[in-house]
C-alpha cells in the first residue's frame, strides 16, 4: 500500500507526518518525542516503577494468557473494561505524568488513562486487535508512545486488506485517529529475531459511565 505522508500536522513539529487512512482515519507519527537520553531515562524508570502482571483476557469465551506484561494507570479509580476484565486505575507515576503532560502540550488533549504493555522478548506480542472498546467512545484519540527496542507496528484495513507497517523508535509517538478503529486492526508480531526489552504506552480518554 502506497502511501503518501503528509508534514504540518503541528507548525512547531514539521518532522511530524501523517498518513491518510480511508475511509476517514490517520496515523501521525512523531520519531523524537523526546531525546534519546530522556528516553532511556524514563524506560528505566517506567520498567522499574510500575507494577507490571501478565493478566488473562477472555478470548472465544475462555481464559487466554497474554504474552507480554501489563500495567494500567490512570486518574484515580477511573474503571477501564478491557477483553472481559475491568481495570481499575491506581493513580498516575511521576514519569507517566511527564508523558501525559508532553503529550497535552503537543497534542492539546489530557488523556486520562494509560494502557503500558512491556514486551520482554521476541516471543511477546499482541494479535490482530482494534481499540474499539465501548469506554472509548466513537471515535477514540490513542497517543502511543514507544521506548526500548524497535519492533514491528502494523495496521490493517477491515474492508480491503490494505497493510501499513511502522517500527516506531524509542522515545517516538504514533497517533491513531478518526474512524482508524473502525475500519483497521493493528498488531505487534511476534519475531524470531533477538531483540531487547520494549516498553510501549498507549494513552486514551476513557469515558466515566454517565458519558458512555
Amino acid at each position: 500500500m502506497e502511501v503518501q505522508p503528509d508534514t504540518g500536522f503541528d507548525r512547531d513539529l514539521q518532522s511530524m507526518q501523517e498518513f491518510r487512512l480511508a475511509p476517514d482515519g490517520f496515523v501521525r507519527y512523531l520519531s523524537t518525542l523526546f531525546d534519546e537520553s530522556s528516553a532511556s531515562k524514563l524506560f528505566l524508570e517506567l520498567r522499574a516503577g510500575l507494577d507490571w502482571q501478565q493478566r488473562s483476557i477472555m478470548m472465544f469465551g475462555r481464559p487466554v494468557v497474554q504474552p507480554r506484561l501489563v500495567a494500567f494507570h490512570g486518574d484515580l479509580g477511573l474503571g477501564y473494561r478491557y477483553s472481559g476484565a475491568t481495570l481499575k486505575a491506581p493513580g498516575w507515576t511521576t514519569p507517566l505524568l511527564t508523558i501525559q503532560d508532553r503529550l497535552a502540550s503537543i497534542l492539546g488533549v489530557k488523556f486520562n488513562s494509560v494502557l503500558c504493555n512491556l514486551y520482554r522478548n521476541g516471543d511477546d506480542a499482541v494479535g490482530w486487535h482494534a481499540d474499539s472498546e465501548r469506554d472509548l467512545g466513537d471515535r477514540p484519540l490513542i497517543a502511543s508512545v514507544s521506548f526500548g527496542a524497535q519492533r514491528r507496528f502494523m495496521l490493517k484495513s477491515r474492508d480491503n486488506g490494505d497493510r501499513l507497517e511502522f517500527r516506531p523508535e524509542h522515545g517516538s509517538l504514533l497517533v491513531m485517529g478518526g474512524d482508524l478503529q473502525k475500519h483497521w486492526l493493528h498488531q505487534v508480531p511476534r519475531t524470531r529475531k533477538e531483540v531487547g526489552e520494549r516498553i510501549n504506552l498507549t494513552f486514551r480518554t476513557v469515558c466515566r459511565d454517565s458519558d458512555c
